[in-house]
């Protein structure tokens, strides 16, 4: 009885694996390939969808960089207040050691 359980299940994983089909290729996508082909096979890069995809796209990435470039913009001038800050703090102490 033990001998029939440990070799029925082997047995059948070695025909599980008879069977299985495996694949080696993996499916990629060429480059600058965003979707899939037109039925009619014809590129997709004069597609009126494609472009205002791409149109969008730009505007989002304009936008975010905008926004970076305005928060930089701030960054600098707080640190230009900070350094003026402390131009006045070192001016205020050097003439309180001229007196």
């Amino acid at each position: 009885m033990l001998r029939q359980s440990i070799i029925r299940p082997a047995a059948t994983a070695t025909r599980a694996l008879q069977y299985r089909s495996f694949s080696v290729a993996v499916p990629r996508m060429g480059e600058g390939d965003s979707s899939t082909p037109r039925a009619s096979g014809v590129p997709t890069s004069g597609d009126a969808f494609t472009k205002r995809e791409a149109a969008q796209e730009s505007m989002y990435i304009r936008e975010k960089e905008l926004e970076k470039l305005s928060k930089l913009k701030k960054q600098i001038a707080e640190q230009r207040k900070h350094l003026d800050d402390l131009e006045g703090h070192i001016d205020n102490l050097t003439a309180e050691q001229k007196r």
